[in-house]
C-alpha cells in the first residue's frame, strides 16, 4: 500500500524500476514516488497505467507523458522544462531498471548535463534476476546487451568477447537466439558452459542450462519464447588452440586490414600481437589464393 503520509519530493528526476514480470516486484519507495511526483513520464504509459491500477496509486490530474526511443529528442526539451519549473518528474521504463539499455540513458545524462538531481529507486533488472539463476560466475561479469543482427557482425564481436576474463550477459530477442547461439558455438566453442533465461518471473518461466551446443541444438528442436537472457561462462586465457585462434581471427579479417584484424584479436585473447599478426598474414595470403571459387 502506498505510503498516506507521504511528502512532496524534491524537484528532480526520479527513475523507477518496474516489474520485468510479477507486479508484486515493485518495491514501497517506488511507489510512494509514484504517488507523489509531479508529472509522470514512462517509456510505455499503458504499462504504467495498468502497474499504478494494480497497486492503488491514482494518476489524478497530473500529466502521464510518453518518452521512448523515437520521441527521445523532441520530449527532452519538454521534461527539462518541467525540472527547470522546480517540478519532480519520474521515469518509468517499460520493465526494469532505468538506464540500462533503454531509453532513459538519454534523459538522465540530460538531466546531469542541465545540473538538476537524479535519483534513482533500484529494483528489478533482467540482468542481474538471470546471474542469479544462470548457475554460472557472479563475481565478474560484463553485460553487453543486444549484439548485432548480421551473423558476421556478431561472430567479430564475439571473437572480441572470447577470452574476457568474466561471466557474459547479452540480451536476445526469440527470433534470433537460435543464430545467436550457433555463431557462440563457432567463435566462442562448443563446450563453453551458457544458460539461456526466458520469460523471468512470469508463468512460464524457464531456465535451460548447459554447453553452448546444448542449448543450440535445444533452441533448434524447442524454439524458445519471450523475452531472453542469454548467460556465457568466462573464457580462458590460458591455453587457446591454434583452430580457434584461426577462427577468430578470419572473423576479424573480414572487413578488416590484416593489422587491425590483429590488433583485435590480439587484444581479445592476450596473445602476442606478432604472433597473431603473423597467423594473419598467413590465413589472409590462404584466402587471397583461394579466390572467389575458394570462398
Amino acid at each position: 500500500m502506498v505510503n498516506p503520509d507521504k511528502q512532496k519530493l524534491a524537484a528532480g528526476l526520479y527513475l523507477i524500476a518496474t516489474p520485468i514480470g510479477t507486479a508484486r516486484d515493485i518495491t514501497l519507495r517506488a511507489l510512494d514516488i509514484l504517488a507523489a511526483a509531479d508529472v509522470l513520464v514512462a517509456e510505455d504509459t499503458r504499462s504504467l497505467r495498468r502497474l499504478m491500477e494494480i497497486h492503488g496509486v491514482g494518476l489524478g490530474e497530473r500529466p502521464l507523458w510518453s518518452y521512448h526511443e523515437h520521441n527521445g529528442a523532441r520530449m527532452r526539451p519538454r521534461i527539462m522544462a518541467a525540472l527547470g519549473e522546480g517540478k519532480s518528474v519520474v521515469y518509468a521504463s517499460e520493465a526494469g531498471t532505468p538506464m540500462v539499455a533503454d531509453p532513459g540513458f538519454d534523459l538522465g545524462r540530460a538531466a546531469v548535463a542541465e545540473g538538476f538531481a537524479l535519483v534513482s529507486a533500484p529494483g528489478p533488472s533482467a540482468v542481474i534476476t538471470a546471474l542469479t539463476l544462470a548457475g554460472l560466475p557472479t563475481d565478474r561479469f560484463l553485460f553487453t546487451g543486444f549484439l548485432p543482427n548480421t551473423s558476421g557482425r556478431r561472430k567479430a564481436v564475439l571473437a572480441e568477447l572470447a577470452t574476457v576474463p568474466a561471466t557474459l550477459v547479452f540480451y536476445e530477442s526469440p527470433n534470433r537466439v537460435a543464430a545467436m547461439l550457433r555463431d557462440a558455438v563457432e567463435v566462442l566453442g562448443a563446450d563453453r558452459a551458457a544458460a539461456l533465461c526466458r520469460e523471468l518471473t512470469k508463468k512460464f518461466e524457464e531456465i535451460r542450462r548447459g554447453t553452448l551446443a546444448d542449448l543450440a541444438a535445444g533452441c533448434a528442436t524447442t524454439p524458445p519464447k519471450g523475452e531472453i537472457v542469454v548467460i556465457i561462462d568466462r573464457g580462458s586465457s590460458l591455453k587457446i588452440r591454434e583452430v580457434d585462434l584461426d577462427g577468430m581471427v578470419r572473423v576479424a579479417l573480414k572487413g578488416q586490414s590484416v593489422r587491425d584484424a590483429a590488433d583485435r584479436v590480439a587484444a581479445a585473447t592476450g596473445l602476442p600481437r606478432r604472433q597473431v599478426y603473423q597467423r594473419a598474414l598467413h590465413l589472409a595470403a590462404e584466402e587471397r589464393a583461394a579466390g572467389p571459387e575458394g570462398e
